[in-house]
């Protein structure tokens, strides 16, 4: 239970819940006891007035006797069925505290752990997939939940009953009391294990029904790939095996769970024959009635199905153990991405590194050395360099999504960890390399990083990222969805529409990682021509592989291998005949071929 002393706060936030709960199950029991009693009274009345009514034969009492006795036996039915009524009342009263009271810790913990991914570092996601994260807020804080509404209520059900029950049966008859109560531990402990071997192999169908999705997923959607290299009956006694394995995992399932009723109708027989067996040896000696035997009987029942469910919930108890582990696992996880005076301020936009290095902790790449360079507020620099020499960190450091290792990075002269992450995020927009869009409109898309719609700015944005036509020319413009992850857009429509999301919100700092790699040469022109005005008073940084996207930066900078190997403005760094005029010739070379092979097409 150590892990799960996590939720005692939810526990004490819901103590209400739990008291009256509790109350009402106490309630509950006590009508579902009194029933047993007036069953009792019916039989032991109809017994005893039997003889009375015999002795009556032939006379007109008889019939007299015979009203008042049935009129008797009918107000104790009117009151059994009462006492069913209100348990039942009371019944829905302990479900809409105590499992209405796990409901909203479940919510309560989903929407902790939300917020507690959403502080994590990148490094965090770089480590942990998607999957186990999804798990974690939904399977494992499912099987909590269960352990917070069944495991508690129908613990509370059981102890309260027992401590209701026990000491009135023994009152009644010690002997019959022991007789009755034997077959029930071995049925509590019969129970656990069963559900125990159940848990587990359902597990193991849940892992092969997981591959025979995965399967077919990726069947289908390698379609052409199957079809192209005639692997189709391959693919096929591919799935017959994996569907064989998820058929034998089923059908050992079934022969476990077959074990369940027959387990529970046999040890409940066996403690009624057990009852019936000591209750006549009972009235025969005199010391029993029969119905008390019938009340015995009514309360073995009764008792039947909390003992079982002992076992079920001693396992739910050990699942929601496990689940909470793993979640408390990353719920201890703590961010090392952290202000360190919480300065919220209007920036100008001077972005500063000092001799900054920087090595990625989950992979140990060293990605950048001693790199040194300021950007005034207002200017621009492009970051020119091939693939793996650092670029996009410089924008993951700017954007503080990584700390520096050595060195500093600041922002108007400050050291950026002295600032509010929220206010210092809020005030710089970034294009990502990989562009992500929601499934969702185009137009909230855009306006994902304002506060609240705003129609005019969003409408210009598309203009200045040149994807405004594109958006009108689809059937419901701005209102279109763009699917998941943006696959009805081409790639060049979601990167432009990625450069009016970051553009819309006016940062002071505004980033394009290579921002431009999926359009053509044409459109590149285009956005180029238009940022430009989108660039006048605010700090950019321009990220690229491709030399031409320099053209916009007043200040250039070529990486290579994480190091700063030139550095000055387009005319300066061509008139050097070095890296940076090498990959320009080259790219240069490589466009005129590009427009040439379209002309001859």
């Amino acid at each position: 239970m150590k892990e799960l002393s996590y939720l005692n706060k939810y526990l004490l936030k819901y103590k209400w819940h739990i008291i009256l709960g509790l109350a009402f199950v106490i309630i509950s029991n006590a009508f579902q006891i009194i029933p047993g009693l007036l069953v009792r009274l019916s039989i032991d009345l109809v017994i005893e007035n039997l003889r009375v009514y015999h002795s009556f034969e032939h006379t007109s009492l008889q019939d007299e006797f015979f009203g008042n006795t049935a009129w008797q036996i009918l107000i104790l039915s009117v009151l059994s069925l009462l006492m069913a009524l209100l348990r039942g009342v009371f019944l829905y009263f302990v479900r809409q505290t105590l499992i209405v009271m796990s409901r909203l810790v479940e919510y309560d913990l989903k929407n902790e752990i939300f917020e507690h991914y959403e502080t994590l570092p990148l490094s965090f996601y770089r480590r942990n997939n998607t999957g186990d994260l999804m798990n974690r807020i939904s399977e494992d804080v499912g099987r909590v939940r269960m352990y917070l509404g069944p495991s508690i209520m129908y613990g509370l059900q059981l102890v309260t009953l027992f401590m209701m029950l026990i000491p009135f049966m023994i009152h009644i008859s010690p002997m019959l009391t022991m007789y009755a109560l034997i077959p029930l531990p071995f049925l509590s402990i019969g129970m656990f294990y069963v559900n125990n071997i159940v848990e587990h192999r359902a597990e193991k169908i849940q892992k092969s029904q997981s591959r025979l999705s995965t399967f077919v997923q990726e069947a289908f959607s390698g379609i052409r790939v199957l079809k192209s290299f005639t692997r189709e009956k391959e693919s096929v006694l591919n799935f017959e095996r994996e569907s064989n394995e998820y058929k034998d995992q089923s059908m050992k399932l079934t022969k476990v769970q077959s074990m369940f009723f027959p387990l529970i109708t046999g040890l409940i027989g066996m403690s009624t024959i057990l009852t019936v067996y000591a209750g006549s040896v009972g009235v025969i000696d005199g010391t029993l009635t029969f119905g008390k035997i019938a009340e015995f009987i009514i309360y073995v029942n009764m008792l039947t199905w909390p003992v079982a469910s002992l076992g079920w919930t001693t396992s739910l108890v050990q699942r929601a153990e496990a689940s909470q582990k793993r979640i408390n696992e990353f719920l201890n996880t703590k961010t090392n991405i952290v202000s360190e005076e919480e300065l919220v301020r209007d920036i100008q936009g001077k972005v500063e590194f000092k001799d900054v290095s920087f090595v990625y902790p989950d992979t140990g790449i060293n990605a950048l050395r001693h790199v040194s360079f300021t950007i005034n507020p207002s200017q621009s620099l492009a970051i020119i360099g091939t693939t793996g020499s650092g670029k996009s960190t410089i924008s993951n450091l700017v954007t503080r999504l990584y700390d520096a290792t050595e060195g500093q990075v600041l922002i108007d002269g400050i050291p950026i960890t002295h600032y509010d992450l929220v206010s210092l995020r809020s005030q710089m927009g970034v294009v990502p390399q990989d562009v992500f869009l929601f499934s969702d409109t185009i137009y909230n898309n855009i306006g994902f990083g304002l506060r609240e719609s705003d129609e005019p700015k969003i409408i210009q944005a598309a203009k200045d990222a040149d994807v405004y036509t594109n958006i009108m020319d689809f059937p419901q413009g701005f209102n279109t969805r763009v699917g998941e992850r943006g696959i009805t857009l081409s790639g060049g429509q979601k990167q432009r529409v990625s450069i009016a999301r970051a553009i819309v919100r006016e940062p002071r700092v505004l980033i394009l990682d290579d921002a431009l790699s999926a359009v053509d040469t044409k459109t590149e022109n285009t956005i180029l021509n238009a940022m430009k005005k989108v660039m006048v008073g605010r700090t950019s940084i321009v990220i690229s592989h491709r030399v031409s996207s320099a053209r916009l930066a007043s200040k250039v900078i070529v990486l290579d291998d994480g190091m700063i190997v030139e550095e000055g403005t387009h005319e300066q760094l061509l008139a050097k005949n070095g890296v940076y005029a090498d990959l320009y010739e080259k790219q240069i070379q490589a466009d005129e071929a590009v427009t040439t092979e379209k002309s001859d097409t």
